[in-house]
């Protein structure tokens, strides 16, 4: 059972061409035009519940990241051939920070 966010988010996603995404803003004015900003949430967490089912990927910086670790701007695309089913041994964006540079510059 879908609900009401997961059926406009999965209506949006048909409605684009293969490979692309949509943002998680439209799916929130599409659902409550007046109000939108405060279904941001509800959408975000709609939509790691179909990544998790693996309908959607999340993407980030056009890459697909693991539903549970992802912060930031994100968009929403359907899965495709290739993406990964688990993110276990996938770096994700979280330590894309350079954190692990020990050398500098010679």
């Amino acid at each position: 059972m879908t609900t009401p966010i997961q059926d406009t988010i999965l209506s949006q996603l048909a409605a684009v061409a293969a490979g692309k995404s949509i943002d998680p803003m439209s799916v929130a004015k599409a659902v409550q035009p007046e109000r939108w900003q405060r279904l941001l949430g509800h959408v975000r967490t709609d939509a790691i519940e179909l990544a998790r089912e693996g309908t959607i990927v999340i993407l980030r910086h056009n890459k697909p990241v693991n539903p549970e670790q992802f912060r930031g701007v994100y968009r929403l695309r359907l899965r495709m051939e290739g993406d990964p089913t688990s993110f276990e041994d996938v770096v994700d964006d979280v330590a894309e920070d350079g954190a692990g540079d020990e050398g500098g510059e010679a």
